[in-house]
């Protein structure tokens, strides 16, 4: 579904991915982990059009997206959940997900009632302002808000940053579940063992390269690699 060969991304001077490349299948979840500084967040924004690289291909599809405006690249199929939370603070919950909703005849288009079904906690918070909603819950809309735009591919930004281990526990199941709804899922995480737990491949990132790529269950049986990378 996703194909990113020797990508170099710079922020004004300063580069920040190396010739990167990875791949992502249709229906899969992957995880990109690393340090602080590593360049997971730079890759998610480079492939949905916010910091474009400079050299090298992606492609979704089959169709090389380097170069489009993000919007653009949105409507191919694309949904980004970035990590600040951000939500519409005076608008309701429900005002939230009805400003994004897009007029799309795909059968498996996303509405409001079918977004409380997946995110049950959602309903009830249907006439809540969302400036009063939990870190937690405004995670869950945003993630929410995204859906809402039908996105065959979704990329998620530290989602579990700064959420309570329950809160934690309930949003990875809901992101394994999109599997199931058939998403294909990108998810950039601290939070390692969670992230590990639900993903089929991991790629480790070091200052702006892939140090490591391999099946999880590979991975978790190698404890120098979690230790020199991940601190683990």
């Amino acid at each position: 579904m996703l194909d990113i060969t020797g990508i170099d991304t710079f922020y004004g001077l300063s580069q920040a991915l190396f010739g990167l490349s990875l791949n992502v299948e249709r229906k899969e979840i992957i995880c990109l982990l690393g340090r602080n500084g590593a360049g997971k967040t730079t890759v998610l924004k480079s492939v949905i059009g916010l910091v474009p690289p400079r050299s090298g291909e992606i492609k979704f599809k089959g169709e090389d997206i380097i170069g489009k405006p993000p919007y653009k690249i949105a409507s191919l199929g694309i949904g980004y959940v970035p990590p600040d939370k951000r939500v519409f603070p005076t608008l309701t919950v429900r005002e939230n997900l009805e400003v994004a909703i897009k007029d799309y005849k795909s059968k498996r288009a996303w509405s409001i009632d079918s977004i409380y079904g997946f995110f049950p906690q959602l309903k009830r918070l249907d006439k809540r302002k969302a400036g009063y909603l939990s870190g937690g819950e405004r995670q869950m809309l945003v993630t929410a808000r995204t859906l809402m735009g039908n996105p065959e591919l979704i990329l998620l930004d530290e989602p579990t940053e700064g959420l309570s281990p329950i809160m934690v526990s309930l949003l990875m199941q809901q992101i394994k579940k999109l599997r199931e709804e058939g998403l294909t899922v990108i998810l950039a995480e601290m939070n390692v063992r969670s992230a590990l737990g639900l993903s089929d491949r991991a790629y480790i990132l070091e200052k702006g390269q892939i140090r490591y790529e391999g099946r999880v269950g590979e991975i978790m049986n190698q404890s120098q690699l979690l230790e020199k990378y991940l601190a683990l």
